[in-house]
């Protein structure tokens, strides 16, 4: 078992928290949970044109949402950039790096000249073995990596096994542009190795960058840290994921009506997998989570997957507790008699919805205005006959001393029994009438939530008494 567990979770600033991005950050946070150590947060915020406060904000509050907390505070990369420039620095002064001086023409030159021989474009090294002195005067310098020319560089990794590179294929990298900035390459290093990272899980799109960093740790004399490369997630029709797949921010899953303990269940079981179950609490999860299991192709994004696994937990949830998760997605404030109601109904509402917004859509009866509008389908329920028994059924509920959801019901059924119908012929009409809908929670709930009054007032819209 590994000790001091340290995970990170690396998001660059330039969007919302995708899909993706949630799934690695929960990958990272289960695997330190697993082993009693740490997950950090690092905001990769050097493209200062790209990087926003609001996508910082985005990334912090869907991560806080999914139930996702890191240890310590957030760490910036771009306040980290002197850091970074001593680490160039240093490898120069070891002879681990060099001043390169190549002008973008030359370096053009190379990219072209490889394109038309059909070989990857990759920096000649013309200033590997050549003096400052040599530069033309006023020349910008880059510092480069001096990489090993011959051999290998291998990467052992957790879920994509032992991956080797020829170190020929691999030029030398830029660690420090000419205007003293940091790569992306040599930040990334710096920081992990700075904050105390023992393992690496990030998406397999990186993978060859784990090469090229594995060559700066060694420059440096550094310990490379664990890596563990995930495949990408694709759509269910096995193309790249898209906004049209489910490519979207954390947030609109939040809008659309996920539970996060749901989406959790959900991202865990893209891509990893544990015997034959499908529903894990946090618990499980961290109990079970192993990078062993991860499997090496692309998991496939299934919204109607994710739609039934999401009503599996509205299901199993508390119904003051899916109040309070409706509370969050409404912009306004419920007042105490609504939230009242909606606990009482829930039980019903509960039953068909897929999402919180079916749920807020399906308790619509609940805050309709009279006259009720009453939807097509409702309509065909309302016909002239269906009224006459409403205009029956009315004096017999009005005489009710007790009105309650068995009270109602036995009324119906024995004016049912009386008038020579079926049950349904009398109580479609209802519900039409009092939720202007075909379906909903059980119709007698339904009029002891809404109670006598605004049963009765809504019966009455409706034969136009």
């Amino acid at each position: 078992m590994p000790s001091n567990v340290v995970t990170r979770f690396a998001p660059s600033p330039t969007g919302y928290l995708h899909i993706g991005g949630a799934r690695t950050a929960l990958f990272n946070w289960l695997y330190a949970h697993r082993f009693g150590g740490r997950m950090l947060l690092r905001i990769e915020d050097t493209d200062r044109e790209r990087s926003t406060q609001g996508a910082i904000d985005a990334i912090l509050d869907g991560m806080r949402w999914l139930g996702l907390d890191w240890d310590g505070d957030p760490i910036f990369q771009f306040s980290r950039a002197e850091r970074h420039r001593e680490a160039a620095e240093s490898l120069l002064a070891a002879g681990h790096a060099y001043r390169c001086f190549a002008s973008a023409e030359e370096l053009q030159q190379m990219r072209d000249l490889a394109r038309a021989e059909g070989r990857a474009p990759r920096y000649d090294g013309r200033w590997r073995d050549r003096d400052a002195s040599e530069a033309p005067a006023g020349a910008k310098s880059v510092i480069r990596l001096r990489a090993p020319i011959e051999g290998e560089t291998t990467v052992e990794d957790a879920v994509q096994g032992r991956v080797t590179w020829q170190n020929k294929d691999l030029d030398d990298l830029v660690l420090l542009r000419s205007d003293g900035t940091p790569t992306y390459m040599l930040a990334v290093v710096v920081d992990d190795h700075d904050m105390g990272v023992t393992q690496i899980i990030r998406g397999d799109d990186h993978l060859t960058n784990a090469a090229r960093q594995a060559q700066i740790y060694k420059a440096l004399g550094w310990d490379v840290p664990g890596m563990a490369h995930i495949p990408l997630i694709h759509g269910a029709d096995g193309a790249k994921l898209s906004k049209r797949h489910g490519a979207l921010g954390v947030e609109a899953y939040r809008d659309l009506g996920y539970l996060p303990a749901a989406l959790r269940n959900y991202l865990v079981r893209l891509g990893w997998s544990h015997g034959d179950q499908e529903v894990f609490s946090t618990e499980e999860m961290v109990a079970a989570f192993d990078l062993k299991a991860i499997g090496r192709s692309p998991a496939r994004f299934d919204f109607a997957k994710l739609e039934n696994l999401n009503g599996r937990y509205i299901r199993e949830s508390g119904d003051a507790e899916l109040a309070d998760a409706i509370q969050r997605i409404v912009p306004e404030p419920m007042a105490p008699e609504l939230r009242e109601k909606l606990i009482l109904s829930m039980s019903g509402l509960k039953e068909r919805a897929k999402t919180l917004v079916e749920l807020i859509d399906s308790a619509y009866y609940l805050t309709a205005a009279r006259p009720l509008v009453v939807d097509e389908k409702a309509k065909g329920l309302l016909g002239e006959e269906a009224r006459e028994r409403l205009r029956l059924v009315v004096p017999a509920l009005e005489a009710l001393v007790e009105w309650t959801a068995g009270s109602t019901e036995g009324e119906i059924r024995k004016f049912a029994e009386a008038q020579g119908l079926k049950l349904g012929q009398v109580a479609q009409p209802l519900r039409a009438a009092l939720t202007g809908r075909t379906t909903s929670p059980p119709l007698f709930d339904v009029m002891a939530v809404l109670g006598r009054d605004e049963s009765l007032a809504r019966l009455r819209d409706q034969i136009g008494q």
